[in-house]
């Protein structure tokens, strides 16, 4: 009798017979359905081990939330979808809005700095360029002359 560590070794075997049914047999996209909210299930199990307030730093769930996406993935698999198609994606879309909604990207809003300043540093370059460009011209026609 066969133990499961000894099956296990055919489990890349039956994905990879699982991906050529997607393009002989077709998506069964009802399946899917019916099996990615057992990774959703199982993902919001995971979560609870973590602070609601933690939710928003990846480091503290980044385990769960690999588990959950190679979940979705065999599970798409295993009906012969491809992963990730529109149906997993807004599946995924819902756990995100379930629990990340409150998490926002703080993102810095830059503005000019006031005329008073942004002038003298656009100016000042300028008139150097033009002031260090005529000093070479001059210096270049007074060739009579040595330094």
């Amino acid at each position: 009798m066969e133990t499961p560590a000894q099956r296990l070794h055919l489990l890349p075997l039956l994905l990879l017979l699982c991906g050529e049914c997607a393009q002989v047999c077709g998506c069964n996209e009802t399946g899917m359905l019916e099996r990615l909210p057992r990774c959703g299930k199982a993902f919001a199990e995971m979560m609870q081990k973590v602070a609601v307030w933690k939710w928003c730093n990846l480091s503290e769930f980044i385990v769960y939330y690999e588990s959950f996406t190679n979940c979705t993935e065999m599970e798409t698999t295993i009906v012969g979808c491809y992963w990730p198609n529109p149906l997993a994606q807004s599946f995924i879309t819902g756990v995100h809005r379930q629990f990340f909604s409150n998490c926002t990207v703080d993102r810095t809003h830059w503005e000019d700095p006031p005329d008073e300043v942004l002038i003298p540093l656009i100016a000042v370059p300028v008139v150097l360029t033009v002031a260090m460009a005529g000093l070479v011209v001059w210096r270049s026609k007074r060739t009579d002359r040595l330094l």
